[in-house]
């Protein structure tokens, strides 16, 4: 049995600098946020156009990569446009109907014998038909918006103004035309700008990164899809309220784990509008919902999951929650969407060199 590394003074004064430099990197980054945000933005949608840029260049012997470049953005551009066109005009259309409901419902100011008559005080005494009306137009969304949430109201303002939006969204764009141009060059070339006995970790580090970033996400986001589909095809089924668009949230927020029980709270909402309109049991209505979502999560818990995620992660429930929660604390939503892979590496490299080593 090896022995042990005994912790010298050298050693506890190099773990003590390391620590230091990772936190002021961290605070650094911190700092420039704001500057950084368009870089990695910009990163991740090259990183993402780059297979169809190399098509449009090597698939169909384009000379010039500027040309497959601005395809690969037609493209993106044309296929958005149709999954907006496809998708909104239905939901707004929807979103109206249901606007409908709740004002001649709040107008009215009756009491309905087939919803509970807690939630429907709760409602009339905490939503008046000028919230509803005032949410219809722009001017009356924006001045709801600034009353509910006058923090993150706050928070818009000071970053998503006009102009400052047009120039985030020129540097994203100049920002990714640059990087596809010499993507290779960039992807490869920081490697010479580290020590030379630092380069295989650093390397073998990032490729790791990648590859599990990769199986992740392309797993998950397979799996949202499907559990969308799913939500989406049973609230059609027992005529729910804006199946599609519900069931399609329910699956986006399934790329976080645990997320998807926030789609309760619409889900209840959208129970009432259809126990108002229909006439049906509030709660027969609700326990059809619930009922799509417990075979939903069956599904996805039995079949779904083990089959396309695998062994990706290996984690049991209880450090998924943790690694949510760290993560999430530390970055945010951001944290919370690389936790489970970023967990999972590191487990990995604390069992490679930590306790293999020991």
């Amino acid at each position: 049995m090896p022995e042990r590394k005994q912790i010298t003074f050298d050693l506890f004064v190099r773990g003590f600098l390391a620590v230091v430099i990772v936190v002021g990197v961290l605070l650094l980054l911190k700092r420039l946020s704001s500057v950084l945000l368009p870089f990695f933005a910009a990163w991740l949608i090259a990183y993402i156009l780059f297979p169809l840029v190399k098509f449009f260049q090597y698939k169909c012997r384009l000379r010039y990569r500027i040309v497959g470049i601005l395809l690969a953005f037609v493209v993106t551009g044309l296929v958005l446009t149709a999954a907006f066109w496809l998708v909104v005009p239905p939901l707004i259309s929807e979103g109206w109907h249901v606007k409908d409901l709740l004002l001649d419902y709040l107008q009215n100011k009756v009491m309905l014998s087939n919803i509970p008559q807690q939630i429907q005080q709760w409602v009339q005494e905490n939503i008046t038909t000028k919230q509803i009306e005032g949410i219809v137009t722009q001017e009356g969304f924006i001045t709801s918006v600034k009353e509910a949430v006058p923090k993150i109201w706050g928070v818009i303002t000071q970053s998503f103004g006009l102009i400052g939006s047009l120039l985030s969204l020129t540097m994203v764009v100049l920002y990714t035309l640059f990087i596809l141009l010499d993507y290779e060059k960039i992807s490869k070339g920081w490697v010479g700008l580290l020590p030379q006995r630092w380069r295989p970790f650093c390397v073998q580090l990032v490729a790791d990164v990648e590859e599990g970033m990769n199986k992740y996400f392309r797993g998950q986001a397979l799996v949202a899809f499907l559990v969308g589909v799913l939500f989406s095809i049973g609230f059609l089924i027992i005529g729910f309220p804006l199946a599609i668009p519900l069931g399609m949230f329910i699956g986006l927020l399934n790329m976080v784990p645990y997320l998807q029980t926030l789609g309760f709270i619409p889900t209840i909402l959208l129970a009432i509008v259809k126990a108002a309109e229909t006439g049906q049991n509030f709660w027969g209505i609700l326990l059809l919902a619930l009922l799509v979502f417990a075979v939903v999560q069956t599904i996805q818990d039995t079949f779904l999951v083990p089959k396309i995620m695998g062994k990706v992660t290996g984690l049991n429930s209880a450090i998924i929650l943790l690694s949510l929660s760290i993560w999430g604390s530390l970055l945010g939503m951001l944290g919370m969407i690389i936790a489970l892979p970023m967990t999972t590496l590191l487990l990995n490299y604390y069992q490679k060199y930590v306790v293999k080593k020991s």
